[in-house]
C-alpha cells in the first residue's frame, strides 16, 4: 500500500469542499457545473469546476475512492508534480471531448471527477498493467489492462447508446489524458510495453474511428 500523498489530500479535500458547496446551494451548482450552452456563451471556467461538484455523496465518495486505490501508483512512478499535471490534463480532456461530441446539445451538462480520475486509473494500469484488480461480483482477480480495455469499450457502448445519467464522454476523454501524459513522461514505456501500450490504445483509437464514421 502506498502512502498518502499530500497532493491526493488535497485533491480529495477540494472536491469535498467544493461538492458539500454544491449540495447546500443550487445556484452554486448550476453556475459551475458543465453546461454546452453555457460553455459555449464563454463562460470557459466550466470545463474546470464542473470537475470538483458531484451529484450526491455516493457519487462523490466512489471518485474519491478510485482515486485514493490508484493516485499512490501513479505518484510512485512519477512524483507529486507530474501526478498533478495528469490529474488536470485528464480532467480538462474529458471536458474538451465531452464539447467536441456534444457540441450541437445545448442542453448537456455533467459534473464530476470521473474524467480525472479516469486519467490516474489508465495512468496507473499503463504503468503497472499486470497488477491484479478486485472486481466487484468477480470472485477471481482482473490484471488492470483488461479492466482498463473493458473499462473504456463499455464506455463507448454508453456513449453510443446514452446509458443511463452518467459521462461516459469525459471519462473516455480523461482515460486518453492520462494515457498521453504518461506516454510523455516514460517514453521507455513504448520499447518496455509496446504490447500493452498498443493494447490500451486500441479502445481510443476505436473510438475516433467509429466517431469518424457517425457511428457515435
Amino acid at each position: 500500500m502506498y502512502n498518502l500523498d499530500i497532493a491526493t489530500i488535497a485533491i480529495i479535500a477540494a472536491n469535498v469542499l467544493v461538492s458539500m458547496k454544491g449540495f447546500n446551494d443550487t445556484s452554486f451548482f448550476e453556475r459551475y457545473k458543465f453546461s454546452i450552452g453555457a460553455i459555449k456563451a464563454g463562460q470557459k471556467e466550466r470545463m474546470a469546476t464542473s470537475g470538483f461538484l458531484h451529484v450526491d455523496v455516493s457519487h462523490l465518495l466512489f471518485n474519491m475512492l478510485t482515486l485514493y486505490f490508484f493516485a499512490g501508483v501513479v505518484i510512485n512512478w512519477f512524483g507529486t508534480t507530474q501526478f498533478l499535471i495528469i490529474y488536470a490534463v485528464s480532467l480538462i480532456g474529458g471536458s474538451l471531448l465531452a464539447l467536441s461530441f456534444h457540441k450541437d446539445e445545448p442542453y448537456y451538462s455533467a459534473v464530476g471527477a470521473s474524467g480525472a480520475v479516469t486519467g490516474i486509473l489508465y495512468a496507473a494500469i499503463l504503468l503497472q498493467p499486470t497488477m491484479q484488480l478486485g472486481i466487484m461480483f468477480i470472485p477471481i482477480p482482473v490484471p488492470a489492462y483488461v479492466v482498463g480495455i473493458g473499462y473504456l469499450l463499455y464506455s463507448i457502448y454508453g456513449m453510443k447508446k446514452r446509458l443511463g445519467n452518467i459521462g461516459h464522454t469525459a471519462h473516455f476523454g480523461g482515460a486518453i489524458g492520462g494515457y498521453a501524459c504518461t506516454l510523455l513522461f516514460m517514453p521507455s514505456l513504448l520499447q518496455t510495453e509496446t504490447l500493452m501500450v498498443g493494447l490500451l490504445a486500441l479502445p481510443i483509437i476505436l473510438l475516433f474511428v467509429l466517431g469518424k464514421m457517425g457511428k457515435i
